[in-house]
Formats: structure tokens, sequence, C-alpha cells
């Protein structure tokens, strides 16, 4: 009883403070940009995060339209202009666009370079929307979304 207990303020401390979000958003940048020092680069990029937030500084988005592209063609790996929907899922929850609870519904298409690209603009601006009156050109990233809690 006492473990699930500790178990329920743990789940509730981690929603609370979107660390579920933070770790996500950190290991997508890590895995996008695989620098030569990883902790080094994660260090800088909570440090980046901290100012943004003190300062009220939009903290920049890694993921432009090109880098949409790029990660689609990663998984796109034989070049056929789709990917399958197991990989579209992943690929939103590696972005921190989709949580483990949401029920992403296949509609039994291939996820072309387009619809991908329209999904994942689609939720970037609905995690804009939700910054409470902030300019949605300068919070472009889910992380602008952390910065605000």
């Amino acid at each position: 009883m006492e473990t699930s207990s500790r178990e329920l303020q743990a789940a509730e401390y981690l929603e609370k403070h979107h660390i579920k979000e933070l770790v996500s958003y950190l290991t997508s940048a890590l895995l996008f940009f695989r620098p030569e020092k990883p902790k080094e680069y994660l260090i800088s990029l909570l440090e980046r995060l901290r100012i943004a937030k003190v300062t009220g500084v939009a903290f920049p988005f890694f993921m432009d339209n090109s880098n949409i592209v790029a990660m689609f063609e990663m998984m796109d790996s034989s070049g056929r202009g789709t990917i399958s929907f197991v990989q579209y899922k992943e690929a939103l929850k590696t972005l921190g666009l989709s949580t483990e609870d949401e029920d992403l519904q296949d509609d039994g298409h291939k996820i072309t370079l387009d619809k991908f690209k329209e999904e994942v603009n689609k939720r970037m601006k609905e995690i804009c929307e939700k910054t409470k009156g902030k300019d949605s050109e300068s919070y472009q990233t889910a992380a602008g979304l952390l910065l605000l809690h």
C-alpha cells in the first residue's frame, strides 16, 4: 500500500513539473544533433532553457521544415515517399508531440512527407496556442510549453 502511494506521488510530481516532456525534448535534441560531447551539450541546453525562462526570450526551435524533412527521410530509408503508421507514431512521441496515453488511430494509409509535416506543424501550433498569450512565432517549440511552468 505504501509503495503505490509513493508511486502515485512520484507520478504526480513528474506530471506537475513536466519532467517527462523535458526528458523527451532533451533526448530528441540529443539524438537529432548527436554532439561530440553529449553531457556538455545537455548542460548547455538546460542552461539555455533556464535563461529563456528567466528572461522571457524565446528558446530557439531545433526542428524547422528542413529538419522535419530530414527526419522523415531517415525513417523512409527505402525512398518510397511514405513511412509506416508505427514510425509516424514513434516520431511524434520522440518529438514530444504525442503522449503515451494518446490513442492515435491508424486509418490504414501510409504517411507521406506532406502529411507528416502537416501533423508536426499542427501539433506545434497547438502547443504554441497553450503558451498563454505569448507570441506563437517566438514559441515554436515544445520546450516553450515547458518554460511556462
